[in-house]
């Protein structure tokens, strides 16, 4: 697994959560991730690791629900979101 993939996927995530405007109480199905990115970078376990890592790290909130996993940004690392966002696409 390359920790470049893990990376690029991370930021796919957080910027489909920001652009959805994912905060807190607004939760967004973690079966929409690979949805528009290519199908090389549609592994579920580098997904997986992504997203384990975004919750590791606080970036992200899960909520477990009857018909799957939901996912949204933590309104408390807003500024880190941002940065890292802002950072790594320009």
């Amino acid at each position: 697994m390359s920790k470049i993939y893990v990376e690029k996927i991370k930021l796919h995530i957080l910027k489909k959560l920001f652009d959805q405007r994912c905060w807190m109480h607004k939760h967004f199905n973690i079966n929409n991730v690979p949805k528009g990115l290519p199908p090389h970078a549609s592994d579920s376990r580098i997904i997986k690791k992504a997203i384990d890592d975004l919750i590791k790290d606080k970036w992200i909130l899960s909520k477990p629900t009857h018909y799957g996993l939901e996912l949204s940004l933590n309104i408390e690392k807003k500024r880190e979101i941002e940065e890292y966002i802002d950072r790594s696409l320009f």
